[in-house]
């Protein structure tokens, strides 16, 4: 029995730190990315290790969603797609007007001013999304609206962005009514710390004639190898009606978004 005890005395001794490597990523890849980074991997050096295995990151991607077996040959780094994936937002506020004008700078606010309208306003049509309900809409004067996004505060570390450069993706939807001509415009700002422009899209203004068939149409653009030392994107549209009508009959938009890193 005391042979016993000794076996018994030696079990109970175990550490974590004996587990099999597999049950170990298996463990520690049910922590929250930002504990193994910050505080698992500064345990020992043999937690060092297994936080920086491809296996336990593509382990946590398994467990959320984020894997399929397709892309096996192009990630080369797999911590940091779980990250980008994980982060993964429309970074765009109140896009859709629910909040009334909250999280947007008015920067131009001609004719009539800037109004919300829900879908599918006069001589208009819904968009293809349910889930919207409700459209900015310009007056016979310019109308600009803006918003500033800082990436360090969204959880974008500025190393991410000049090691990484992950694909920054933008949409909006426009649309005129059926019985006014409009224009619209976008602009789309890569800005660095001091506020320069690194990279720039500012499409030709989109003018649409009267008598048209008020379609909700998507504008889309992806940064890709972008310049290093990006910390804001600047995002800006509007418009006006080209027939100078008093009230609302210049171009709506809605469902504006910007998102950061892989297809998922």
């Amino acid at each position: 029995s005391a042979r016993r005890a000794g076996v018994w005395h030696r079990a109970a001794m175990t550490t974590i730190g004996d587990l099999p490597e597999d049950v170990l990523v298996e463990l520690l890849s049910l922590l929250p990315a930002r504990e193994l980074v910050r505080t698992c991997r500064l345990v020992c050096s043999q937690w060092r290790y297994v936080v920086d295995l491809t296996t336990l990151w593509k382990r946590k991607c398994q467990r959320d969603g984020f894997y399929r077996q397709s892309l096996d040959r192009s990630i080369s780094d797999w911590r940091i797609f779980y990250m980008l994936c994980h982060l993964k937002r429309n970074l765009i506020k109140n896009p859709c007007a629910e909040e009334n004008f909250q999280h947007w700078t008015i920067d131009a606010n001609g004719g009539d001013k800037w109004k919300i309208e829900d879908l599918p306003g006069a001589h208009g049509n819904n968009t293809p999304d349910p889930k919207v309900h409700k459209y900015f809409v310009t007056s016979y004067g310019p109308c600009f609206k803006s918003q500033l996004i800082t990436l360090e505060k969204e959880g974008y570390w500025n190393q991410l962005m000049d090691e990484k450069r992950p694909e920054i993706t933008v949409k909006d939807w426009y649309a005129a009514r059926f019985d006014c001509s409009c224009i619209y415009e976008l602009t789309v700002r890569l800005l660095s710390k001091d506020y320069l422009v690194l990279e720039e899209f500012h499409p030709e203004p989109v003018i649409i004639e009267q008598w048209s068939d008020a379609k909700w149409r998507e504008i889309s653009h992806t940064f890709q190898n972008y310049p290093a030392g990006v910390r804001y994107i600047l995002f800006q549209h509007g418009g006006r009606d080209t027939q100078y009508w008093a009230g609302w009959y210049g171009i709506r938009v809605t469902n504006s978004s910007i998102t950061i890193g892989p297809l998922t």
